[in-house]
């Protein structure tokens, strides 16, 4: 989950997690008393489990979430608009940019495969906040020695989240590459499960374009078995 500050004062979060004790204490003593907080940005279809207790935290924020969270959880509170449309990425443009990564299944049958997400960057810090989509593996120091780290990847099921489609998996590299273009800036991606990866040795680019590489052969199969 990750706190952003906007302009006039007020706060965004994304995504959703049961905060301990400490945790919660720090986000009210941060948000005045959690009331400048205004809406709660689900950028995962597939991450769910946190919303209800976000919802009974902060029942004044707009809880924002995919199609999917609706479906899934329709108890809650939730905004009508899901936020994989563009019409509501709008609303939040004045400080975050939005990505959905093309020629990949949002919501899969297979409700493992967790590859596609909403990405989002922080125009002003240059930070990504992205849920599974991208990964990274933060190797031992005594591994490292062997086999350099940590790197950036892509998430290891994508070959089930592609779709059965001629061109998906070159359309899955254009976004990629696309990502790496418009964001180039980027200085650090807070992953889901892993942490934050912290791009100081290489280009957000560069990260990219090795995370590509690295799925070459998962990208090629698909070409040979779907066109």
């Amino acid at each position: 989950m990750s706190l952003v500050r906007k302009p006039d004062g007020s706060f965004v979060l994304l995504d959703s997690y049961e905060l301990d004790e400490a945790d919660r204490e720090e986000l009210m003593a941060l948000t005045y008393g959690s009331s400048l907080i205004k809406a709660i940005l689900n950028v995962h279809p597939f991450h769910t489990i946190h919303c209800k207790f976000m919802q009974e935290l902060l029942p004044h924020a707009r809880l924002i979430g995919t199609r999917r969270h609706h479906s899934e959880i329709p108890g809650l509170s939730w905004d009508a608009a899901p936020i994989e449309d563009e019409a509501t990425q709008q609303e939040f443009s004045d400080i975050f940019d939005f990505s959905v990564p093309a020629g990949v299944e949002f919501v899969p049958d297979d409700d493992s495969v967790h590859v596609s997400s909403v990405l989002v960057r922080h125009r002003e810090s240059r930070i990504v906040h992205v849920d599974d989509t991208l990964m990274f593996l933060n190797l031992p120091s005594l591994v490292q020695k062997l086999v350099p780290g940590p790197r950036l990847r892509f998430h290891p099921k994508l070959a089930d989240a592609l779709e059965k489609r001629p061109g998906a998996a070159d359309d899955y590299i254009a976004w990629a590459r696309s990502l790496a273009r418009d964001w180039a800036d980027t200085r650090i991606a807070c992953v889901a499960h892993n942490g934050n990866f912290r791009l100081t040795g290489e280009t957000f680019a560069e990260a990219i374009e090795d995370a590509l590489e690295q799925a070459a052969d998962t990208l090629d199969d698909h070409r040979k078995t779907c066109g």
